[in-house]
């Protein structure tokens, strides 16, 4: 990493190399001050980079502390907010409370299903003797219609005057016929 202004520098001492030993004596000494120059001035630049990375990470260290500071603030007065909500509750009241409303909830599901009940017809009747009376009606429809079977003229079908066909005889030829040419295939194939 050459410097900018170095490089005139180090050009100028090349072209007058030609001036015999003693310039070239002078211009290795003013090549190695530049090299020094460039190494000091490197040094320099690690120290800078470093210290403004020092810096860079200050800076973020204030940030997050401030944020911190903010959150843990903001963290207190919610405490101060939920405490000044409570403080008028008390947990058995609001376990009152709730047992009160739901007593109430019954209280209405009583009334609601009071209301729904038909008024001055069916209560009389059980609900058992109903479904067994129904039983018996069902039966009775079911008898009358097992003996009212016969009284029906269905007519049916005749029977058929043909005989069946008979079974076809194996054919033995023709399997055999068949496992040859199956052979004669495989062999082709191969």
């Amino acid at each position: 990493m050459t410097s900018p202004g170095l490089v005139p520098e180090i050009e100028k001492h090349q072209q007058s190399s030609g001036q015999g030993e003693v310039s070239r004596v002078a211009e290795q000494r003013a090549a190695l001050q530049a090299l020094k120059r460039k190494k000091r001035y490197e040094k320099q630049l690690g120290q800078i980079d470093g210290t403004l990375s020092t810096i860079e990470f200050q800076r973020e260290a204030l940030e997050n502390a401030n944020t911190n500071t903010e959150v843990l603030k903001n963290l207190g007065f919610a405490a101060k907010a939920m405490k000044s909500a409570h403080e008028n509750m008390d947990i058995d009241k609001v376990d009152d409370l709730m047992q009160d409303i739901t007593e109430q909830q019954e209280l209405a599901q009583e009334i609601s299903d009071a209301i729904s009940k038909p008024v001055g017809f069916g209560e009389d009747l059980d609900e058992d003797e109903l479904l067994a009376e129904l039983e018996e009606l069902e039966q009775e429809e079911l008898d009358k219609n097992l003996l009212d079977v016969g009284a029906e003229n269905v007519p049916l079908p005749n029977v058929p005057s043909t005989s069946l066909p008979s079974r076809p005889a194996a054919k033995k030829e023709d399997d055999e016929d068949d496992m040859g040419d199956l052979k004669r295939w495989g062999m082709e194939a191969m």
